[in-house]
């Protein structure tokens, strides 16, 4: 018995494995100690954030957009001695990112307008909140059991109908409706929970 848990601690961690048990500051006391697996993990865990900041929110072409996501994820790798609190990193990250994308306008503007001292637009502050929102969300779902990730999963991100949920997860499919209601209030539950303001400083 021993022997085998041992052997499970000692085998290499998928990224996906490690996400789903890992807070974020974990993760980065991880990747302090030098841990491959976790800095594999935290890359793929921001990747999509650092990219929708950068596509979506700067409207960055594909091409800039590349550069500012392995530019980001350098300076995280340089730096991330510097960050005073391992559960900022999400707003840390995103702060590289935003810099990096408004240096990557700003140099666009040069070269097409050498001659004059006018800022390349901002981003969109609704699609970066909508970011943050939804990154949020993300966050919340992932701490849910695995049941109630399933069944949110299958109804609003594939949009399957009751009937296609209770034969894939062998329910009866008059309880689908119930069992969503109930894994949306813990959705709810842990959503309102991150975002609590914490104690005045």
């Amino acid at each position: 018995m021993e022997a085998a848990r041992n052997a499970r601690e000692a085998a290499p961690r998928s990224p996906a494995a490690l996400s789903a048990e890992l807070s974020d500051a974990r993760l980065v006391a991880l990747c302090r100690g030098g841990d491959e697996d976790a800095w594999s993990t935290l890359v793929e865990r921001f990747s999509r954030y650092v990219y929708a900041i950068a596509v979506q929110a700067f409207r960055l072409p594909e091409h800039d957009a590349e550069d500012v996501f392995q530019e980001v994820f350098a300076r995280v790798f340089e730096r991330l001695d510097t960050l005073r609190e391992d559960d900022a990193v999400r707003p840390w990250i995103a702060q590289l990112t935003r810099r990096l994308c408004i240096d990557r306008l700003r140099a666009g503007s040069r070269e097409v307008v050498a001659d004059t001292e006018e800022l390349p637009d901002g981003p969109d502050e609704d699609v970066l909140t909508q970011i943050e929102e939804a990154f949020d969300v993300h966050d919340a779902l992932a701490g849910l059991p695995e049941h109630c990730r399933e069944i949110l999963d299958r109804f609003f991100a594939r949009d399957e109908s009751y009937r296609a949920i209770g034969e894939a997860l062998e329910l009866p499919a008059g309880t689908i409706a119930s069992r969503i209601s109930r894994c949306l209030d813990k959705l709810r539950q842990a959503f309102e929970g991150r975002n609590e303001p914490g104690p005045a400083s």
